[in-house]
């Protein structure tokens, strides 16, 4: 008769000695073997927990905070959204009209004015479709028409709105189209930040995404186990674990802010954790029953082996992800919630739901096997290639350490080179709007988004401001004449007055700036504007008080803010994760050699993006156009990211390699036991997770590349350059002194 695993302790061990070893068995051991005497409760519980979550959060809702940057943009975003909440974060847009014939110019063209006109009645007419328009044939618009004449522009804002934004993008579109089919000989089309974020929506199809990563995941499992049932329990676990996270985020965003790339992060790392928890538990649990224990045994064995392996690791991947509330970074802020939630939930439901499921199916788990595969794959017996290969490492360790550690630094070498940045247009190739924003560029060159200068106090339209304002406006005329060199700002310097309601008024003053907008010249000019010449202009201006935005703004104080906050998220996470490993392993080697071999495999990933993505390597297949650097944000998420995930490998190997030293091996013996019984478990892990990355590299956007292909790189690297190689060489040259705890760290628990 099959038996539960806290039903036949007492056969084991009778009376006050089965008492005695659920009293001081670890933590897991006994959390486990609560789970298997109450199977029931630990999963209709689970199932209850998990229903009531999603439940709540789709009662409560999503609420859209907004997410402001960093630095002086931040101050002067917070202004403007406290006195014209439907102003701040509005769309900039822009629709160009460009003569198809050569020789035809705006000026003396009748037809193109009246296309002018046109667009602007059309889009004046709708109800919440446009404000702010300018037009070409206003009073001081020259800077609109093109220095060819053959191009004009009419530039407006689509303001925050109650309904759906892109339903109100689509308005626009369709009232612009509907001019440019009353003027086929004129190209009149609508580009800008509002279009180009609805095409992008409209091409990323992340639920094609999110439903392949779920069935190659499976199938990944089959082959892994063998069995129908024994596949489908990892998938469940991390799928219920997912679900669970995006609900505690729906109702996190009542207070925090969370971005809209916020599920997709979470999905990626709960199905990668969820998974990789489920296998390391699963494959242990067959690993002791292959080797005769009972299914009970096997069981209690699994729960103190690969569950302790779990906690430590799991642990160990929040602090990491942790990390990102350290960069005071809003947009950063839902992501770090909804990652570490996923890991946690996973976690708890390996160590809880997974043994009583366990428990209940007994050998039902190995239902539907897959023929020709189900046997061989059943046992989860030792690397016969692994341990062969371990064992030449460990003979020969500097050789093979030195070649994999020089190889691995030679990959690393191009990220010394990486430039931070942002692309002028991160949109897939080929869509209309990106044409049309390609257009314009050309036609209007070096002509960024203009510097918004929000000012706020009393009086902002009283005299003082306007004479301020009319300061400015000089010094971009005197400027006209000192060319790229001197130039800093620029005409026309135009003002808007947002709000009005009881918060107060707001001036946003736009100041065009040198540069095409991401350049050294665009920040210095960015630069000259705030500590110079606004404090020369309205800085004189008593009561009043000035913070600037805007595009190259934003850029700048985004990316200077993780300049400065990156070394202390490295660090404080370095740090937190050598004290864990310290305490999980008892000795001092083991989380610095951890920490070194997880800062290698981070450096590998960051030369691989480099030489693809900033150097341009591979733009055809990959599908890509590389603009000189590196995306600002990626780097700092791929270190959190991969230093915790590489974690789950790490801690799983050394908690083998430990425990045959516990039972008296030499280091190296263990060393080559350890890695030969776990290498295919990890191996399957990193497919798997290789596989559900390279999904995401598919999509058409740089970032999601980026971290797509980092990602899986990293994981592969991970899982055999490191652990295969590094790590046993790395352990074996420090033979015994792999497990030094200096005296005054003896008083660290054992276990």
């Amino acid at each position: 008769m099959r038996q539960s695993f806290g039903s036949v302790l007492p056969e084991i061990d009778p009376g006050h000695q089965d008492h005695r070893r659920r009293t001081h068995a670890p933590a897991v051991e006994r959390i486990a073997g609560w789970s298997a005497r109450h199977r029931k409760t630990a999963v209709f519980g689970w199932l209850l927990l998990i229903a009531a979550v999603f439940a709540v959060g789709q009662l409560m809702g999503s609420r859209n905070l907004p997410s402001f940057d960093p630095g002086q943009a931040g101050q002067a975003e917070r202004a403007l959204q406290r006195v014209a909440p439907a102003q701040y974060g509005s769309a900039s847009e822009t629709v160009l009209i460009q003569a198809r014939a050569s020789g035809e110019t705006f000026r003396r063209s009748a037809r193109m004015q009246q296309a002018a006109s046109q667009v602007v009645a059309a889009l004046s007419a709708l109800p919440k479709g446009a404000a702010n328009i300018r037009s070409p044939l206003s009073p001081g618009s020259g800077s609109l028409v093109s220095a060819d004449g053959r191009s004009a522009l009419v530039t407006f804002q689509v303001l925050r709105p109650s309904t759906n934004a892109d339903q109100v993008i689509a308005a626009d579109q369709q009232a612009v189209a509907a001019v440019q089919a009353r003027q086929p000989g004129l190209l009149i089309a609508e580009t800008g930040d509002g279009s180009i974020g609805r095409a992008i929506d409209n091409s990323l199809n992340f639920r094609q995404a999110e439903a392949t990563s779920v069935p190659i995941t499976l199938i990944l499992l089959l082959v892994v186990f063998g069995a129908l049932v024994a596949a489908g329990i990892p998938v469940l676990l991390a799928i219920s674990a997912v679900m669970a996270a995006l609900a505690l985020v729906t109702i996190s965003s009542h207070w925090l802010p969370v971005g809209s790339s916020t599920a997709e992060v979470v999905l990626i790392v709960g199905m990668a954790v969820g998974v990789d928890y489920s296998l390391f538990y699963l494959r242990r649990e067959r690993e002791e029953r292959a080797r005769g224990a009972s299914f009970p045994e096997a069981l209690r064995i699994a729960a103190g082996t690969s569950g302790r392996a779990i906690l430590v690791s799991g642990v160990t991947v929040m602090i990491a992800l942790a990390g990102l509330f350290l960069t005071g970074i809003d947009q950063f802020a839902g992501i770090a919630l909804g990652t570490i939630a996923v890991v946690g939930i996973a976690v708890a439901g390996s160590l809880t739901v997974l043994p009583a499921l366990m428990s209940w199916l007994g050998p039902r788990a190995d239902w539907g096997r897959i023929p020709f595969l189900g046997r061989s794959r059943a046992a989860g017996r030792p690397s016969r290639l692994w341990a062969a290969l371990v064992r030449r490492m460990v003979r020969h360790p500097a050789i093979w350490g030195g070649v994999a550690a020089v190889a691995l630094l030679a990959l690393a070498a191009p990220a010394l080179g990486m430039r931070l940045g942002e692309p002028a247009i991160d949109a897939p190739r080929g869509l209309a709007v990106v044409r049309t924003m390609n257009d314009i560029q050309r036609a209007f060159p070096q002509s960024p988004s203009p510097a918004e200068v929000v000012v706020t106090g009393p009086g902002v339209t009283g005299p003082g401001v306007r004479a301020a304002v009319a300061a400015l406006q000089g010094r971009a005329a005197a400027m006209k004449g000192e060319g790229e060199a001197g130039g800093a700002i620029r005409e026309p310097v135009t003002a808007t007055v947002a709000g009005g309601g009881r918060a107060g008024q707001a001036l946003v003053v736009n100041v065009p700036l040198a540069g095409n907008g991401s350049d050294t010249a665009s920040y210095d000019a960015l630069q000259r504007l705030r500590t110079h010449i606004l404090p020369a202009t309205l800085g004189r201006v008593p009561g009043v008080s000035f913070a600037v935005t805007g595009d190259t703004a934003q850029s700048y104080d985004f990316t200077r803010q993780l300049h400065n906050s990156t070394p202390v998220v490295l660090g404080l996470v370095a740090a937190l994760a050598f004290v864990l490993l310290l305490v999980a392993f008892r000795s001092l080697a083991i989380p610095l050699v951890s920490i070194l071999l997880n800062l290698l495999s981070v450096g590998a990933a960051y030369g691989l993006v480099t030489l693809i993505f900033q150097d341009g390597h591979l733009q055809g297949p990959l599908g890509f156009t590389s603009f000189g650097g590196i995306i600002s944000w990626v780097p700092l998420f791929m270190f959190v990211f991969l230093f915790g995930i590489s974690m789950d490998y790490h801690v799983f190997i050394l908690s083998r390699i430990r425990e045959l030293r516990a039972r008296g091996a030499a280091t190296r013996e263990a060393v080559t036991g350890g890695i030969a019984s776990s290498a295919g478990v990890v191996t399957s892990a990193a497919l798997i997770m290789v596989a559900v990355f390279s999904i995401f590299a598919t999509l058409p956007l740089i970032d999601l590349k980026i971290l797509g292909i980092g990602t899986a790189a990293a994981v592969l690297i991970d899982a055999t350059v490191v652990r295969g190689i590094l790590v046993p060489a790395a352990l074996s040259l420090l033979g015994e002194r792999t497990w030094y705890l200096p005296r005054l760290l003896r008083w660290l628990p054992s276990r």
